[in-house]
């Protein structure tokens, strides 16, 4: 009888532990610092520390989901990360909607907070002036550094395939003059 009720008050003393150490690394300026919390474990151990009293409640509302884990330390921790990687990547999902949703709203109120294709969308990062950028996978965009001749000036065109094939491009359009690629 002694040893079950030593054993039950060193299994709360860890579960106090844990609730203490996590409350030091996952809040800081008294709200959580990550977005989400995956509790995996053998047992009942991971049920009983998310019902604990003394598991931080704002923690509590951002566990995304408990899992049975068979192995420890490193086998576990790839376990753990391979059984919740559906939830995970809700969370992805859920996040760039958000995203895509706030750049639809901003077309759709014209604020000029928004800019579309490759030329505007560099010229706002060289000013510093992006916050986010929604990028297509699959864009084929060159770079090109074209100079008059007979110029100092150096002008930056981004390219894509199509383009490249243009002749245009390559011409100063009001003397026709062939332009030097210089990169």
């Amino acid at each position: 009888m002694r040893f079950a009720r030593q054993r039950v008050e060193k299994r709360e003393a860890y579960i106090g532990k844990i609730c203490e150490l996590s409350v030091h690394h996952f809040i800081s300026d008294d709200r959580p610092n990550v977005k989400g919390l995956i509790l995996a474990g053998a047992a009942s151990f991971k049920n009983e520390l998310h019902g604990a009293e003394r598991f931080d409640k704002r923690l509590g509302g951002i566990v995304l989901g408990t899992f049975d884990i068979s192995y420890g330390q490193d086998n576990g921790f790839s376990q753990a990360i391979h059984l919740a990687s559906d939830v995970l990547s809700d969370v992805k999902f859920v996040k760039e909607k958000k995203i895509i949703g706030k750049f639809y709203d901003e077309i759709a109120q014209d604020t000029g907070n928004v800019v579309f294709g490759v030329d505007d969308t560099l010229k706002a990062m060289e000013m510093g002036a992006l916050e986010k950028m929604i990028l297509f996978e699959e864009i084929e965009v060159q770079r090109f550094e074209i100079q008059m001749p007979d110029k100092e000036e150096v002008k930056i065109k981004y390219l894509n395939e199509m383009q490249q094939k243009d002749p245009r491009h390559f011409q100063d359009p009001e003397t026709g003059v062939q332009l030097e690629i210089k990169s």
